[in-house]
């Protein structure tokens, strides 16, 4: 559900938002006040007695910074800033007038130990100058700790992207008034360490993105049995150890009852998950299916096509994974009329482009809502930064999971927590945010260099995390 506190706001709404703010009576200073003492806050909390160093540039973001030390001073921490330049607002010269502290030129070299990037923050979409990209590597590589507020400097806050080569790495990155796509796409979100938000006061945004967070999951009721709470089908194929990855990580993710429909064999299938052999029209003759899941294992002979074809002309929802996701064309869903979720990785989001002729978009998140709208099915653009996107423009973005997750395996894992969600009754765009929390709540759970078997073992942890 889109929150103030949850919601994710390109360049374009973040300014929207502020203006809405100010058309109500708050002033840009009273702003700038709020923002930057919130952030100063978090610097306080993490320098301890260290000494601050406050990196402040000409806009309102130089004007946070200002803030940020002068709060700092106030409470008896040692600070200065670095003034890469004049300022160039109102805000940010009136912010400049109430600090009371050190101010020195870009060319001195203060001896601090915690620097706080306040630069450039979101709405940069140019390189930074020479002068100023050297500037901020020197006083990076000379502060032990650094961190970055809103956006760190050099960073296009819409996409993600390092607008300049060799940026510092952050320790801490502390958003202002809203999450900003940034924060949670590649490859900024690897550079820019824990992150944390500070409130203005913004209202929720209509059609803004929101961050995938912790759902909030119901016990069953006291009168429920397996089917009420969900039949799940995984369909298997020629690899029949992918489609068991995902029917463990389904029987963990909420699903009541999980049948894996397979013709070939399953050596160390647990006793407590059905196998049927059954010829795989006539085990989709069940009317009582929530929902499926194709992919995992399948392969890409005609036989693999042909279970794909019978499981798409079924009346029931579908998540489509994997080798899935390389056989479907168009036509396969013409006449389809129930939902879908596609969970690509990179290279399969590629062939879905393809395949729907979608020009793709700039950044990930409009890649993401192309396909959807394109297609009709909710797709999770799977990898190190997830994106899920829905037909009706609703869009997420997940928090960066552990990359311990770069192991086979564990994408099969990611589509048995969202099928088993679909089935439990969950709507798809929500069944597909709350498998990829579970997803990245289970690999938290792992201890290091875990397999995706383990990882699907976790999963019910990670589930029981939210009841």
């Amino acid at each position: 559900m889109l929150r103030p506190d949850n919601q994710i706001l390109t360049v374009a709404q973040m300014r929207a938002a502020e203006q809405a703010l100010i058309e109500r009576g708050t002033s840009v200073d009273q702003l700038m006040q709020i923002a930057g003492r919130g952030a100063a806050e978090w610097v306080w909390r993490v320098a301890g007695r260290r000494r601050v160093t406050v990196l402040c540039g000409p806009g309102n973001n130089g004007g946070d910074g200002y803030v940020i030390a002068e709060a700092l001073r106030e409470r008896g921490r040692t600070v200065c800033v670095i003034a890469a330049c004049d300022p160039r607002t109102d805000a940010a010269r009136n912010a400049r007038a109430l600090y009371h502290g050190e101010v020195l030129a870009p060319d001195e070299a203060p001896a601090g130990e915690v620097l706080v990037d306040c630069l450039f923050g979101s709405g940069l979409t140019r390189p930074l100058g020479d002068g100023d990209a050297a500037l901020l590597r020197r006083l990076a590589a000379s502060h032990a700790m650094r961190i970055a507020i809103d956006v760190p400097s050099g960073i296009d806050s819409d996409s993600g992207a390092a607008l300049n080569p060799d940026l510092p790495q952050w320790q801490l990155t502390v958003a202002l008034g809203a999450w900003k796509p940034a924060h949670f796409l590649m490859p900024a979100c690897a550079a820019m360490g824990e992150v944390r938000l500070v409130s203005i006061g913004v209202d929720a945004v209509a059609g803004a993105a929101h961050l995938v967070t912790r759902p909030a999951l119901a016990i069953p009721a006291a009168d429920s049995h397996k089917y009420r709470r969900g039949l799940l089908g995984v369909v298997g194929g020629a690899m029949p150890g992918a489609a068991l990855l995902a029917a463990r990580a389904a029987q963990g993710a909420g699903a009541g009852y999980v049948r894996l429909l397979t013709d070939q064999p399953v050596p160390g299938a647990p006793a407590d998950l059905v196998v049927e052999d059954a010829p795989l029209a006539d085990a989709l003759a069940d009317p009582r299916y929530n929902a499926l899941l194709i992919g995992p294992g399948l392969g890409r002979d005609g036989a693999a096509i042909e279970r794909l074809t019978l499981a798409l002309a079924e009346p029931f929802p579908v998540v489509l994974d994997a080798d899935a996701l390389v056989l479907l064309a168009p036509r396969l869903l013409a006449e389809r009329l129930v939902p879908l979720i596609a969970t690509p990785h990179e290279g399969e989001l590629q062939a879905l482009e393809r395949a729907f002729d979608c020009a793709g978009g700039e950044t990930r998140p409009d890649r993401a809502r192309t396909l959807a709208q394109r297609s009709g099915m909710v797709v999770v653009a799977k990898g190190p930064d997830t994106v899920i996107a829905a037909p009706d423009g609703s869009l997420a973005l997940a928090p960066r999971g552990p990359s311990w997750l770069s192991t086979a395996g564990t994408g099969d894992v990611l589509a048995g927590a969202i099928a088993s969600r679909l089935a439990n009754g969950a709507d798809p765009f929500v069944a597909a945010c709350q498998g990829v929390w579970l997803h990245g709540a289970a690999a938290r759970r792992c201890a290091p260099s875990f397999s995706a078997g383990q990882l699907a073992a976790a999963v019910q942890s990670a589930y029981a995390a939210c009841l």
